[in-house]
């Protein structure tokens, strides 16, 4: 009888094992679950301007889950002022982590700031507006005449003064950068003050709308199609103490980039809160599908990419003539994914110019 009952309950056993493991193929979120519970969410902070909509991913990264896919807890930090102060914010590790305009990091970057690229974002965000009226058909046609920036130090002035460059012209003394807050720039266009815009969105897709301006030039046009204009930068101690974390939120990005390029008019109904003056949602798609979010490039492809920009701004005096524009990349774009590799960031970039190679 003893071995009856023995047999009974290991049948019973089986039997309630069986059903425990079937319950958990069915149910799926509880074996999630029981795992996710077994291992804390790793916090980070997360630097965000809330108003750009070309960072309207890192909404959509933070209400699709993607963050915590890859295990972290991030704390969005509102960042609304200028993008070079915000890399500042990454350094002194007041943030782990945050988006901006390439063009406006690289020379910090050249000036020893300790952040790394980890990968570009998207294309597309930077516009040459001008009145359909104003004769202006081409960059070169800009010679003589005064175009408005945000100041004259923004990644749009580069931009574009870069393509004057290319053209033989010298953009600091052939054209008259005139520099007025973002607000006021459809008023100093409609006063002649200046006969051109260099601004980016959404107040660029916002004003050409309103004002019908005609789009001279952009940032996606010829080469510039399948590069990146704004790039993720993570402090460079994160990327060196915790590779793992700084993968992590590189990978949370590119996934969030990709939703957002498959799913504009739904990321638009999630970042359109954000967007001062209630602009409707059909224009906050209309500005995504614009830009190129499914171009995320990582590793080699972004330091060939950062590479041009380098030598780019060389062109107009940005970066200095010795900076080894491979070296340098190479130094700020660590390769995370889809391996690891060694990424060794020295403290200071001051002695970069004529590096051996």
């Amino acid at each position: 009888m003893a071995i009856n009952k023995y047999t009974l309950s290991r049948r019973a056993l089986l039997r309630g094992l069986s059903l425990f493991s079937a319950g958990m193929a069915i149910n799926p979120l509880m074996s999630g679950n029981v795992f996710a519970e077994e291992k804390p969410l790793k916090t980070i902070k997360l630097a965000w301007g809330q108003t750009a909509v070309c960072q309207a991913p890192i909404s959509v990264a933070l209400k699709q889950g993607f963050f915590k896919k890859y295990g972290l807890n991030v704390e969005p930090v509102n960042f609304s002022g200028p993008t070079d102060a915000l890399l500042q914010a990454i350094a002194t590790g007041q943030a782990d982590g945050g988006i901006g305009m390439a063009l406006r990091w690289l020379k910090p970057l050249e000036q020893g700031f300790d952040v790394d690229l980890t990968v570009g974002t998207h294309g597309g965000c930077m516009r040459l507006l001008t009145p359909q009226n104003s004769g202006i058909r081409d960059v070169k046609d800009l010679v003589g005449k005064s175009v408005a920036v945000s100041d004259q130090a923004s990644p749009i002035r580069n931009f574009f003064a870069v393509q004057l460059a290319k053209q033989g012209i010298d953009p600091d003394k052939q054209v008259n950068w005139l520099q007025y807050p973002p607000d006021l720039f459809g008023e100093a266009l409609r006063k002649g003050e200046v006969q051109a815009l260099a601004t980016d969105d959404p107040q660029g897709w916002l004003l050409k709308k309103q004002h019908d301006l005609l789009e001279v030039d952009n940032n996606l046009k010829g080469e510039y199609a399948n590069m990146t204009c704004c790039v993720l930068g993570l402090r460079g101690s994160l990327v060196r103490d915790d590779p793992a974390t700084a993968r992590a939120i590189t990978q949370a990005i590119v996934d969030a980039q990709q939703w957002t390029a498959d799913h504009p008019a739904e990321t638009a109904k999630i970042f359109q809160p954000f967007v001062p003056g209630s602009v409707p949602v059909d224009d906050i798609t209309a500005m995504l599908q614009e830009h190129t979010h499914h171009h995320h490039s990582t590793g080699a492809q972004l330091r060939s990419e950062v590479a041009i920009y380098v030598d780019e701004l060389k062109k107009i005096n940005v970066i200095r003539p010795d900076t080894d524009a491979q070296r340098f990349a190479e130094h700020y774009v660590p390769q995370l994914l889809p391996a690891e590799s060694p990424h060794q960031h020295a403290s200071t970039m001051a002695h970069m110019g004529n590096m051996p190679s």
